[in-house]
């Protein structure tokens, strides 16, 4: 795609603030934010891939977003962006390439520190590792119920040795006392689960919901397990999107979800629900195809931002 044919061209060019144009903001400082975004190029990477998806939240802030964007209608959300609530943009995490515990306690305590300010976090990845230390960041801002959408179940005990990598996240989680509750929606095809670790999700009380019940049953049975007025913790993979749809994956699998009805989906679990927190995760710039992945993650994070706001407000 030729770069000077953006429509952001029409008002001015890029974005100077952070994601959709909202003010740049001094990490760990707060203030009167609602909404607090930042990225994080990995956690805890594995050594035969590394950290495959750390430029994703550049090109995720680069996807759309142009001066004044957030005062403009979005048919999306039914108003402007944030909807008089207010938000920041940290900038991206200074991520180690080696020191993968300070990773995890980078991320966690940047986390932690907003949610003791009164703010949602939206973290933008960045591989699926980086769940593991947001969700710690939650042990007193609980209960919590994770709201998982992913191509696999990430179940795995350790992979290469290492138990705090991007298949082991939802484990870790179950772990955690505050983590009461884990809804997993998307699976499908063949991934790094074997049988025991499935066995394993559904033993410690998982609703897991593949695309397969998703195509038989539908997305209310989803909305039914989530309790009314829970805490839920959005953990987005991006290739439960159809590659179609997001092909800047490293685990495409055919049968994915469109950007509509995940939409659809936040918004009905934003009617009975409160959100408190959103991580997306596994999207791969290297692999996009005319920016298309990246528009649709950065769409994606917009409808939860937007939710976040509406019911702040």
């Amino acid at each position: 795609m030729d770069e000077d044919l953006r429509i952001g061209n029409l008002f001015g060019g890029d974005a100077a603030g952070g994601l959709f144009d909202v003010p740049r903001g001094e990490p760990g400082v707060v203030g009167d934010a609602d909404i607090v975004v930042m990225g994080a190029a990995t956690a805890t990477p594995y050594a035969s891939v590394g950290a495959y998806c750390a430029n994703g939240p550049t090109a995720i802030r680069g996807a759309v977003g142009w001066p004044g964007m957030g005062e403009h209608h979005d048919f999306d959300l039914g108003g402007t962006l944030l909807d008089g609530a207010t938000a920041v943009d940290w900038g991206d995490l200074p991520i180690s390439d080696t020191e993968f515990p300070a990773n995890r306690e980078l991320i966690e305590s940047h986390i932690r520190t907003v949610l003791d300010g009164g703010a949602v976090p939206i973290l933008l990845g960045g591989d699926d590792s980086i769940p593991i230390p947001t969700l710690a960041a939650y042990d007193n801002h609980g209960p919590v119920t994770v709201l998982q959408l992913d191509a696999h179940i990430d179940w795995r005990d350790e992979v290469q040795g290492e138990r705090f990598g991007l298949s082991s996240n939802m484990r870790r989680a179950s772990e955690m006392p505050w983590v009461k509750h884990i809804v997993q929606v998307g699976a499908r095809g063949s991934g790094s689960a074997r049988p025991a670790d499935v066995a394993d999700a559904i033993g410690w009380g998982v609703d897991l919901f593949p695309m397969r019940s998703i195509r038989q049953g539908g997305m209310q049975q989803v909305l039914d397990a989530i309790p009314d007025d829970a805490n839920v913790y959005l953990a987005l993979d991006i290739d439960a999107l159809d590659p179609s749809v997001v092909p800047g994956v490293i685990g495409p699998a055919p049968g994915g979800f469109d950007y509509g009805t995940v939409s659809d989906l936040f918004e009905a679990v934003a009617s009975k629900a409160r959100l408190v927190g959103f991580n997306l995760a596994e999207f791969a710039p290297s692999a996009d195809v005319g920016n298309r992945g990246a528009l649709v993650a950065a769409r994606l994070a917009a409808t939860v931002m937007g939710l976040i706001a509406r019911q702040r407000t």
